[in-house]
């Protein structure tokens, strides 16, 4: 076995190319030694801002050999009427590479077709591998590319150096002018190189000893957090870590080397977020946190490089902060001069979508639903009357900060700053934290709005984007979702069932197109638009689930008993779920859809309505009598534990049902000559039918 590196060497990558780079090139790489059968060990990537690494650290010296069976053309058109090969059997002997005598007639499911074994492989690793070594370095994508020197390669930065080595032979190839060889080259300043890389053994040690280069990602990031919290405990306190920003930073540098700096103190008389944002968003830096939890007058940053003079560095970071931290007091100074009347009026000059008005209009019908959704859920939640006026304020406030200057500034603060705002000018909780965390939740893994005005606002804001979006026609298209309205319908559903509502989408939705003004020009006729809508939710929620690990069937059969009730929904596809794991669940499921099937085929042929109404004085026999008493003593039951939400124990009923419903079936005929006793008894099967579906569309279970 064979030890390989591969070193791509460019001018600085954006850190977010580096770590979907290294990536990339593994599985890259793995797949073309498989194609080639190369065998190997498994292949390692490790990247920085001027790197790309692909290690593997056993690699066959030889292909693999294996015999295949090449087939050709039909046997009829490959031979004459003498057996002598034609001019077709001729040359696929000759495309093959092989004698004639080596060609045979092989027998297949479609007739009989000339053939030849080949054996394949056998090749010299040190051969096969420039060829590879191109491709990988052609396949890397980037968001963009760039030429340089007037070559057609493209690249996203340009390629300075290209290292390859079989253990101490060069891998020979070429892309454009660079030739690869054994060189790399190192820190820009404290060990630029080049320096020559005996053998492959030899790399990792020449680039962390003579580059000065920490090569793997998670080393760098482990560094950093590790002098960080020395750093910053030396001090009394401990790094606010961000993790996005961690991984960030691990891939601006090569050489990571942790920097406390410190802060006038009279900048910490700004909120918190301004702070971390001014550090976080412009200086790459973190901040640093008493055991109160309260910001310290420090921050932490990374430098690339052992400085000589460290003190002149630390001057010159701290001097850069300071600017835009004093920049961040002027805009909160000026903010908190400003009434939200003021910003208000502003918002009916910003245009929020095309037709649909301006965000002034958006924060009205936001207000509308917040207000709506306290009354609806007031009940439920505890939430007295007095109380909806400061939904509906939070709702229609919610947009304010948009025109401030902190958030034109700093725009990821939006909605913070409206909720630290109106906390500073008394709004109260249920105001200040519906602003505050109505962008939540922003994606898969962010969190839902902690608090009930959080999530009002948030439900508001989404169903509001949602059906103005879908009456213009503007629903998603494949992957292209511009309005992100998909993230919009998850995080309704997270916050439904994480909030617990008792909420009908049905109703929130059609809530939210009432709010629109009448004369907006839709595209899409409002019945319509909304059957689009909620099917779009199905659709998401379809995702959500199985994303989650539960089965398809499983979700299909729980969506298809209805989704509007997400709360719902969520407890029966749990029961659901585990029931599905059960020993006798394929079983029953046989039993139910039979019901289910005879209602949906037979139901039509009745010759009237079946109601599920029946008759107990039509049944005849014992079978049926046993099956009709059970279903009547169980419907308080299934009635008591529906209310209660216990769809575990509602399953668990159904498999009480399961022999009486057996026994219907084996011993009594649905289809029988009395026209009243056979519609009496397709009755008592919708009866059970209809208990069922509200449980789950057992048809959609596939067993």
């Amino acid at each position: 076995m064979a030890e390989f590196i591969l070193e791509i060497g460019t001018e600085e990558m954006p850190a977010r190319f580096v770590p979907r780079l290294a990536t990339e090139l593994e599985q890259t790489f793995a797949r073309l030694l498989e194609e080639a059968m190369v065998e190997n060990h498994g292949v390692c990537t490790y990247a920085t801002p001027r790197r790309i690494t692909a290690h593997v650290a056993d690699m066959a010296d030889f292909q693999r050999r294996q015999e295949e069976t090449v087939t050709g053309p039909p046997a009829r058109i490959a031979f004459d009427a003498e057996g002598n090969l034609t001019k077709a059997g001729q040359g696929f002997a000759r495309t093959q590479g092989v004698d004639e005598s080596a060609i045979f007639r092989l027998e297949t499911d479609k007739g009989e077709y000339l053939a030849v074994t080949k054996t394949v492989g056998g090749g010299r690793a040190i051969d096969i591998l420039p060829a590879l070594c191109v491709r990988a370095v052609e396949s890397l994508s980037f968001p963009k590319k760039m030429r340089w020197g007037g070559y057609d390669f493209a690249f996203g930065r340009p390629v300075r150096w290209l290292l390859a080595l079989l253990d101490e032979t060069v891998v020979e190839f070429s892309v454009e002018n660079l030739n690869s060889g054994r060189v790399t080259r190192g820190h820009r300043v404290m060990g630029p190189g080049p320096f020559e890389v005996p053998s492959a053994a030899d790399y990792f040690s020449v680039v962390e000893n003579q580059c000065r280069i920490v090569i793997d990602p998670e080393v760098r990031k482990g560094a950093i957090v590790a002098e960080g919290d020395r750093l910053a405990a030396a001090l009394g306190g401990t790094v606010v870590w961000d993790d996005a920003l961690l991984d960030e930073v691990a891939n601006l540098v090569e050489y990571p080397r942790p920097l406390i700096g410190d802060i006038d103190p009279r900048y910490l008389e700004l909120p918190r977020e301004v702070l971390l944002t001014s550090m976080q968003s412009h200086q790459k830096s973190f901040g640093v946190q008493g055991p109160d939890g309260g910001l310290m007058p420090y921050f932490l940053t990374t430098l690339n490089i052992e400085p000589a003079d460290i003190a002149l560095v630390k001057k010159g970071w701290e001097r850069v902060l300071k600017a835009r931290l004093e920049d961040a007091r002027f805009f909160w100074e000026a903010d908190c001069k400003v009434d939200f009347r003021t910003w208000l009026d502003k918002l009916d000059n910003v245009v929020f979508l095309g037709p649909l008005g301006s965000v002034g209009d958006k924060s009205r019908r936001i207000g509308v639903l917040c207000a709506g959704l306290a009354e609806k859920l007031a009940a439920s939640k505890g939430l007295l009357p007095g109380v909806f006026e400061a939904y509906a304020q939070a709702g229609r406030l919610s947009k304010a900060d948009l025109v401030s200057e902190m958030v034109i500034e700093f725009d990821t603060l939006q909605g913070k700053m409206g909720g630290i705002y109106a906390e500073r000018s008394g709004k109260g909780d249920i105001v200040s934290q519906g602003i505050y965390e109505q962008y939540l939740p922003a994606g898969p893994e962010s969190p839902v709005p902690g608090s009930l005005s959080g999530a009002f606002v948030s439900m508001a804001d989404k169903a509001d984007t949602l059906v103005g979006c879908f009456g213009l026609g503007k629903a998603p298209t494949g992957a292209n979702d511009p309005y992100a309205l998909r993230r919009c319908a998850l995080g309704i559903a997270r916050i439904v069932m994480e909030h617990d509502l008792d909420l009908d989408l049905r109703e929130f939705l059609a809530a939210a197109q009432n709010a629109y003004d009448k004369d907006i020009p839709w595209k899409i006729g409002r019945d319509e638009a909304l059957e689009r809508l909620l099917d779009f939710f199905g659709q998401r929620l379809r995702a959500l689930f199985t994303g989650l690990g539960i089965e398809t069937r499983v979700v299909d059969a729980a969506l298809g008993a209805g989704f509007t009730d997400i709360r719902t929904l969520k407890a029966r596809l749990d029961a659901l779920d585990a029931f599905s794991r059960e020993p006798d669940f394929e079983q029953a499921v046989l039993t139910f859809k039979r019901a289910a099937n005879i209602i949906r085929k037979q139901g039509d042929e009745a010759g009237q309505e079946l109601t599920g109404g029946y008759d107990p004085d039509l049944f005849e026999g014992d079978h049926e009598t046993a099956f009709g008493a059970r279903l009547e003593e169980t419907g308080p039951r299934f009635d008591a534990l529906w209310e209660n939400r216990d769809f575990a124990g509602l399953l668990g009923l159904l498999r009480e049902l399961r022999p009486s419903v057996d026994g219907f079936f084996d011993n009594v005929m649905v289809m029988c000559d009395d026209v009243d006793v056979r519609l009496n008894r397709l009755n008592l099967l919708k009866a059970l039918v209809d208990r069922l579906g509200r449980l789950a569309d057992f048809n959609a279970l596939q067993v």
